[in-house]
């Protein structure tokens, strides 16, 4: 459904950002901006990239969540926000900014353009996530809040890892604070991981799904959007959508060390 006015009510749009936003995953995109501060090294993202692809075609089970959050605590434990922060900063300019889809970012620009509150809703840790919201100009982040004392990370979580069932609880938690309508609002996600916040809105999108969203998403007379190209929405799908997100940081691992 094409975003327009139907009356006055204030109202919002809700984007996840891997695969939905962007072309394959953020972490991977930090992991890159870590490699190059000498914080961690070409195996441990060519290890990363290999779990995130696994992840991504087997699909989710609880132990395969608790993994990625653990990996990516240990990543940033010791390390200040302030530094995280400003590594995000030169990854979006750098790669993230590359990688946005030309279709979602018109998306986004068509509901500003609107008057309409736009947030991202991803796991993806708060502090990059805001850099990303700052660097589209749109609204606001909702990410993973990762627990920090005196301002340097401790590896653990404050609250959940913004993920399945949270983006739904986070989103209708905000509706409520700032007064929207839930019924008139707009939710974007790429994965069955976001049906409970697509769930959440009135009018529901999924963008470049995974099997198991487009079956959703079609039972349910949802939109769906598709900016890949023809080939891999035609018969890929979550497989040739991981190697976007995960093959090319694996390439750039593999020049890298090839390169030495």
């Amino acid at each position: 459904m094409s975003p327009e006015r139907s009356g006055p009510a204030k109202r919002a749009a809700f984007f996840d950002v891997d695969n939905t936003v962007i072309r394959g995953a953020s972490i991977f995109a930090l992991a890159v901006g870590l490699k190059q501060r000498g914080i961690i090294s070409n195996r441990d993202i060519l290890r990363y990239s290999i779990q995130q692809l696994k992840y991504q075609i087997v699909g989710e089970t609880e132990r395969t969540i608790a993994d990625v959050r653990r990996r990516a605590l240990s990543i940033v434990a010791g390390r200040t926000a302030a530094e995280i922060s400003a590594i995000g900063e030169e990854v979006y300019d750098t790669v993230i900014h590359g990688r946005i889809w030309p279709g979602t970012q018109a998306l986004l620009s068509r509901h500003l353009e609107l008057g309409d509150e736009v947030w991202l809703v991803t796991a993806t840790p708060r502090e990059v996530a805001s850099v990303i919201a700052e660097r589209l100009g749109v609204t606001g982040a909702i990410g993973t809040l990762a627990e920090t004392v005196d301002g340097v990370y401790t590896g653990a979580l404050e609250g959940d890892l913004m993920h399945g069932k949270a983006k739904g609880v986070a989103v209708a938690r905000l509706a409520e604070a700032r007064g929207f309508d839930l019924e008139d609002c707009f939710a974007y996600g790429d994965s069955s991981n976001d049906i409970y916040m697509l769930q959440t809105v009135g009018h529901p999108t999924a963008i470049n799904p995974d099997r198991k969203l487009r079956r959703h998403a079609t039972a349910k007379g949802w939109s769906i959007l598709d900016f890949r190209n023809r080939r891999m929405a035609l018969g890929r799908g979550v497989r040739a959508a991981s190697l976007t997100g995960g093959g090319w940081l694996a390439y750039k691992v593999l020049r890298s060390l090839l390169s030495r």
